[in-house]
């Protein structure tokens, strides 16, 4: 359709078109006439430069048509229009993909889908819904609110814990399962146990630098507190102040410089104490013929210097 020729007097209403193009934006900011397309008989659409700061290579489009056998053109429509190198935002991408790890900041809610593949029910109980749902559900009805929302602002019912609405009733599997601590509605599944060991082992893994340099793996390391469940085949978390995984969690296979049974430094070496002798006297050369030779010369030499004086 953008093949054929164009309407003669569609084509030449470019002032028309620049006109209507001036009125949908700011004045000055209309450029050169860059051309006109044929969009179907006797419609025509101008094309504009766009002198907008921001939108480089985009185009105002200005399409004016006529009826058949009318002399008057008109303007259909005017629209601002990215060009073939335009500058584009990037494609959107819905929030719940664009998250990163550290993005959740303090007051922050991050909503988890029901069918979230990383967790799983923590327990069975033939179709009943959750407990802690049935909670929330009767407090909002007997506040008189629709949701969180508007129950933020209703007022506060204090009762006994044996007296909170919707609690599951004895006997119940829900009942059963808060009693010996599997309270929780949904726990890790088997894929979420597997996304978060890959994470911890891509940082504090053995083939990271720090644990192909270490003289051990934090398997034999005293300052490894194992884990729960089945994680603690494979991982741990690092107590030592010094080391760069203080408080993380750490595969046993990693290691570092602050091992525990790393080498000791050594100590400074002492001298041995003194040995006193005191049932034993050394005794000392003395050789008193040399020196009393030496003094005899000296005194003749010397006599026989005086005497002549004398």
């Amino acid at each position: 359709m953008r093949g054929r020729t164009p309407d003669r007097l569609c084509a030449e209403a470019v002032e028309l078109a620049r006109e209507a193009a001036r009125e949908a934006a700011f004045p000055g900011r209309i450029g050169d006439h860059l051309g006109a397309v044929a969009d179907g008989d006797r419609v025509v659409t101008h094309y504009f430069e766009c002198l907008e700061p921001g939108y480089r290579g985009w185009r105002w489009a200005a399409t004016v048509a006529r009826a058949s056998r009318a002399r008057v053109v008109t303007v259909d429509e005017t629209v601002l229009l990215p060009g073939p190198d335009a500058l584009l935002a990037p494609e959107w991408v819905p929030w719940s993909e664009r998250l990163r790890p550290g993005d959740l900041g303090p007051g922050d809610l991050l909503p988890t889908e029901a069918d979230d593949p990383r967790l799983e029910p923590g327990y069975t109980g033939g179709g009943d819904p959750s407990p802690h749902a049935a909670v929330v559900e009767s407090a909002w009805e007997e506040a008189g609110a629709e949701g969180p929302a508007e129950a933020e602002d209703a007022d506060v019912v204090t009762s006994e814990p044996g007296e909170l609405p919707g609690a599951p009733a004895r006997g119940s599997i829900a009942a059963v399962a808060e009693e010996i601590g599997m309270g929780r509605p949904r726990v890790l599944s088997r894929q979420g146990l597997h996304d978060a060991a890959d994470r911890w082992e891509e940082e504090f893994g053995p083939r990271t630098p720090m644990a192909q340099a270490a003289p051990a793996s934090c398997m034999s390391c005293g300052f490894l507190v194992p884990m729960a469940g089945s994680l603690r085949q494979a991982f741990g978390v690092c107590a030592n102040e010094f080391s760069p995984a203080d408080g993380r969690v750490v595969s046993l296979a990693f290691g570092c410089g602050g091992h525990s049974e790393a080498a000791v430094m050594p100590r400074t070496p002492r001298p041995p104490a003194p040995v006193i002798d005191e049932t034993r006297v050394d005794e000392l050369p003395l050789d008193t013929g040399a020196d009393a030779s030496d003094g005899g010369e000296a005194d003749a030499s010397d006599g026989g210097a005086d005497g002549p004086e004398s």
